[in-house]
C-alpha cells in the first residue's frame, strides 16, 4: 500500500521488520532416560540450533523416537517457559547436582551462527554451585569463543562438538572447552585421532553406567575426548557425516 503527503507526493515505504525469534525452555527435574540416569535435563526449541549443524534433519537423535515429540512440543512453544523462568529453575536444583542442558536444542544464539554471550554467561552464573553441562554444535569462531571459554571459566561446561576425528584436532587446539565427538554405530574401543589424540567410548553408550555415576563430561579440563557411538533409527545418517572425512 502507497501513502501519500497532503500535498500528493507518495511518502518513503518504511519496511516493517521481522520480530526477533523466541525461544523456548523446558526443564525435566528427573530424567527418565537410561543413559542419563535420574538427573535434572533441560530442553530448548529448535531454532536455537546452528544452521551449520551436518545432523539437522540428517540423523539428529532428537529428531527422532520419543523425545522429538518432546521437542516438538518445546519448539511450539506448547510446553516449557521463558529463559528467566529456566535460570530461576536453574537456580533452585540443589548443591552440587549434575544436570544436562539441552538433551536436545542448543545454545541460544543473538544471530544465526552466533552464541548469545550474555545469555550464556546468566545461564553460568545461575549454575553457579552446581555441576551443569552441555554440549554445542556451535562453530568456534573468536565471538563464540569467547561465550564459550567464559562460561567454562565460570563453572558451567560447555563441550564442543565435533563431527570428525580431524574436527576433533582442530577444535581441541583452540584450547578452550572440552571436545566430543560422533563415532560409527557398534564402536566399542578407544581410537586416536589423526594427531594421536584419544578418544574414549561414552561409558553411558556402552550401558556400563549413566551420566549420574560418571559425570565425565561435566570436567571441563580433562584430557580425553569423549565419543557417543551413533544410535537410532539416523544412525547411518550420523555415521556418513563421520566418514566424510575419509572420502574427501
Amino acid at each position: 500500500m502507497v501513502t501519500t503527503h497532503s500535498d500528493g507526493r507518495p511518502t518513503r515505504a518504511i519496511a516493517s521488520a521481522a520480530p526477533p525469534p523466541t525461544f523456548t525452555y523446558h526443564l525435566t527435574r528427573i530424567s527418565r532416560n537410561a543413559k542419563t540416569g535420574p538427573i535434572p535435563v533441560t530442553t530448548t526449541s529448535a531454532n536455537s540450533c546452528p544452521p551449520g549443524c551436518s545432523l539437522q534433519r540428517n540423523g539428529c537423535y532428537a529428531e527422532r523416537g520419543p523425545l522429538a515429540l518432546h521437542w516438538k512440543a518445546v519448539s511450539e512453544g506448547g510446553r516449557g517457559s521463558t529463559f528467566d523462568e529456566l535460570l530461576l529453575e536453574i537456580s533452585t536444583l540443589r548443591r552440587h547436582a549434575l544436570w544436562r542442558h539441552n538433551q536436545a536444542g542448543d545454545l541460544t544464539p543473538s544471530s544465526p551462527g552466533v552464541i548469545d554471550e550474555a545469555l550464556l554467561t546468566k545461564l553460568a552464573l545461575a549454575n553457579k554451585g552446581r555441576r551443569g553441562f552441555t554440549y554445542t554444535h556451535y562453530p568456534p569462531t573468536p565471538v563464540n569463543r569467547a561465550a564459550i571459554r567464559k562460561a567454562n571459566q565460570l563453572g558451567f561446561t560447555v563441550n564442543l562438538s565435533a563431527e570428525t576425528l580431524a574436527q576433533v584436532d582442530a577444535y581441541a587446539e583452540v584450547g578452550i572447552a572440552p571436545v566430543v565427538v560422533i563415532l560409527p554405530a557398534g564402536t566399542t574401543e578407544s581410537i586416536r585421532t589423526p594427531e594421536g589424540r584419544h578418544v574414549v567410548v561414552c561409558p553411558a553408550s556402552l550401558g556400563n553406567t549413566d551420566c549420574l555415576h560418571c559425570g565425565i563430561c561435566q570436567q571441563r579440563d580433562r584430557a580425553a575426548i569423549m565419543g557417543f557411538p551413533a544410535h537410532g533409527s539416523g544412525a547411518k545418517h550420523v555415521q556418513a557425516v563421520f566418514f566424510e572425512e575419509r572420502s574427501s
